[in-house]
């Protein structure tokens, strides 16, 4: 009999250290889910609450970053959790000034604050190549180029590689074999660079003679590659878009026709669209449009590489026409096109027509605000987070993932020339020959460096130089660049 209670006893001990031990692990893994979503213990309040996640990063890295007055751990890449409501940040490094933001955080969110760029207290300026004149300046998609054209009445351009400390220039030339009235001593050239290929690779130059034009693309790796367009086809093209990274494959605007072309077979396609006022060409393949109907009704449409027939997506009647535009891009899985009418701003998000696999899109309003005047200027930022409407010096900025909406001003004249974007994050003004910088929703603001009016502003991959144009200190111009990250 003893000997059976033993046991028994034993058996008892056993599930009860199992049952403990279960019941700890369950504990233990409940109060790890609850830290991971963000729950903590609000010692003021004497209650659970669940907390929103702050990530940090800077260029450069190895900042400290404060809280509501708080330090918190590390530098830069770093994280934190915070109460939902509105918090002040604070990130800040030796030789380098303060950045500040104050937002407001729902709990359970986590909000990305990874585009802190810190500028340096003093800021010196640094010549890097000297030129007699610059009429044009346009530097690559990613920063890589900087092409340079000193003489408007000269088809010769300086193409500048920025990817290295120690910058390389050639100079590049458009045989006279691939320009109309090359030979003409009568006749009146202007050129113009108008673009840079995706692969940064080719320009597209605008040629003005004897009140014609016609559009050239410059091979920036072999000149004698240069290429007329418009003698190739023997067309009048009011627009060119690159599309791919060979440099010939274009869609072009003939006539009030959308075309595809390819300059390496020969080969355009028949119409794609027609009665076309104006394009934008998206992500390669992705055209957004302005037309017309056969009633006068204006037509916002939208074309996808492939597809048998455009897609309406809105029709306004001619008497409601108003200063019309369209954007569109990608973000996070998600098409997006902006329609501006006026002063309204239609969002809308879903997905583009595919004829192949949905021929229906599926497009639906996302957002719908009110600028304060007719948008001169609108766009998305390069990784599509924000759209950016300006009108002289006010602009208005919205960020998609957000669903922020700011409006503020470059200063209080009217902005020069259009806002641009320096990075997925920042967007550049030469207003008053001075390059300032500041974030998308217009805080951080920045001043850098004097500048020309009208000419391109680049910062560098790596994010340690902005390189712009300005007159030189004795006579001419000079490109120069004033560092950012310091040794």
């Amino acid at each position: 009999m003893h000997h059976h209670n033993s046991k028994r006893k034993k058996l008892i001990k056993i599930i009860a250290v199992y049952l403990g031990m279960t019941i700890s692990t369950i504990a233990i893994v409940t109060f790890i889910i609850l830290i991971v979503l963000g729950f903590r213990f609000d010692i003021n309040r004497q209650q659970i609450e669940q907390y929103a996640f702050l990530q940090f990063n800077s260029t450069p890295i190895g900042s400290m970053v404060a809280v509501d007055g708080r330090d918190i751990s590390g530098r830069t890449p770093n994280k934190t959790s915070v109460p939902e409501g509105t918090h002040e940040v604070v990130v800040w490094r030796d030789g380098y000034e303060t950045w500040r933001k104050t937002l407001y955080v729902k709990s359970g969110t986590l909000t990305w604050l990874s585009h802190i760029l810190m500028i340096p207290n003093k800021l010196s300026v640094e010549p890097v190549e000297k030129y007699d004149a610059v009429y044009m300046s346009l530097a690559s998609a990613d920063g890589k180029y900087m092409a340079v054209q000193q003489y408007a009445d000269k088809p010769s351009f300086d193409l500048v590689d920025l990817s290295v400390d120690t910058v390389k220039s050639v100079n590049l030339t458009i045989p006279k074999k691939d320009y109309s009235e090359a030979y003409n001593q009568s006749a009146n050239h202007s050129f113009r660079i108008n673009k840079w290929d995706h692969s940064e690779r080719y320009l597209l130059i605008q040629h003005n003679y004897n009140d014609r034009v016609e559009w050239l693309v410059l091979d920036s790796q072999d000149e004698n590659n240069s290429k007329n367009i418009t003698k190739l086809f023997d067309l009048d093209f009011s627009n060119v878009e690159f599309s791919g990274n060979g440099g010939n494959i274009m869609f072009v605007l003939e006539s009030g026709n959308i075309r595809k072309i390819d300059t390496g077979a020969g080969t355009i396609s028949k119409p794609l669209v027609s009665k076309v006022k104006q394009f934008n060409l998206y992500d390669q393949n992705i055209v957004t449009y302005i037309g017309d109907d056969d009633s006068g009704a204006r037509l916002v449409g939208l074309y996808r590489d492939g597809d048998e027939t455009p897609f309406i997506i809105r029709e306004i009647p001619a008497s409601d026409i108003d200063s019309l535009s369209v954007a569109s891009t990608h973000y996070f899985n998600q098409d997006y096109v902006a329609i501006i009418q006026g002063k309204k701003v239609d969002i809308l998000n879903g997905s583009y027509r595919n004829s192949i696999i949905n021929n229906t899109p599926n497009l639906a309003l996302l957002k719908t605000f009110e600028i304060v005047e007719n948008a001169k200027h609108i766009g998305f930022s390069p990784d599509g987070q924000y759209f950016l409407a300006q009108s002289g010096a006010n602009f208005t900025s919205y960020d998609l993932e957000y669903d922020n909406l700011t409006s503020s001003t470059v200063d209080n004249s009217s902005a020069v020339s259009s806002l641009k974007w320096l990075n997925d994050s920042y967007f550049w003004s030469d207003n008053g020959g001075n390059l300032s910088i500041r974030e998308f929703d217009g805080s951080n603001p920045r001043s850098i460096n004097k500048v020309t009016l009208g000419q391109d502003i680049v910062i560098t991959h790596s994010g340690r130089y902005i390189y712009s144009i300005d007159s030189a200190a004795t006579s001419g111009y000079q490109l120069q660049r004033v560092r950012l990250i310091l040794p």
